[in-house]
């Protein structure tokens, strides 16, 4: 039995209303609030932290083990280079803990740190030993390797969940201080005779930028410009 026309013509607009529709409410293959800027799906998250470092302390002429002295020293650094507000000397409680404080006062304050960011007491360390604390901020990012679709897909023209995912990672791992994430560093005052003599440079008509020596130069490389 050969169909005739309509019935040919009523399964061909089946087809196509059953078409449109596959086209119009396609299965997602990817998460839920997935964007297309990585930075969005891969924050860098910056929290604060407590840093301890417990030191045996016997005597101001006796001083710090080799190898507890070069912990004080990296530890003092991560606080001038990391820290934020104060950091604290705690000794135990007992007739020594004020010589303890002091020595390890004015070692941090030798160090580069100033006095009023010092904050010391005592505690009831039955170990004997000194402990020193700042806070700090870390930054981080969720790890990677989310490959939860074939990267071969790509009717939805979306990006990998995992794309940008490694840039967040080495950006959180080498900033220098994690607080630049949340807020900018304030602004330091103004030169002011340097800006008086840039001024007085320009009414009088001469240049006002600084005057680069014969070594200074702000060429990157001399390929292609003739240079030997």
């Amino acid at each position: 039995m050969t169909p005739n026309i309509k019935d040919l013509s009523r399964a061909a607009a089946i087809v196509a209303v059953l078409a449109a529709g596959s086209c119009a409410n396609p299965v997602s293959h990817y998460e839920a609030g997935l964007t297309d800027d990585p930075v969005a799906n891969h924050p860098i998250t910056v929290t604060p932290n407590y840093h301890t470092l417990r030191l045996n302390f016997s005597a101001p002429q006796a001083g710090l083990m080799p190898d507890d002295a070069e912990h004080f020293d990296a530890f003092v650094a991560a606080y001038m280079q990391h820290g934020n507000g104060a950091i604290s000397i705690a000794a135990p409680s007992g007739g020594d803990s004020q010589v303890a404080i002091a020595y390890f006062a004015e070692r941090l304050a030798s160090a580069g740190v100033p006095r009023e960011r010092i904050l010391v007491g005592t505690s009831d360390s039955h170990d004997g030993k000194v402990e020193l604390g700042y806070i700090g901020y870390d930054a981080s990012v969720a790890p990677c390797g989310n490959f939860p679709t074939s990267l071969g897909y790509t009717s939805e023209n979306k990006i990998s969940p995992n794309v940008g995912c490694a840039v967040q990672q080495n950006i959180a791992a080498q900033v220098a201080d994690p607080r630049d994430l949340i807020a900018p560093v304030p602004l330091g005052p103004g030169d002011a005779p340097r800006r008086a003599a840039v001024y007085d440079n320009y009414k009088q008509g001469k240049p006002t930028g600084a005057t680069l020596t014969p070594d200074q130069s702000g060429a990157i490389s001399d390929v292609g410009t003739g240079g030997k």
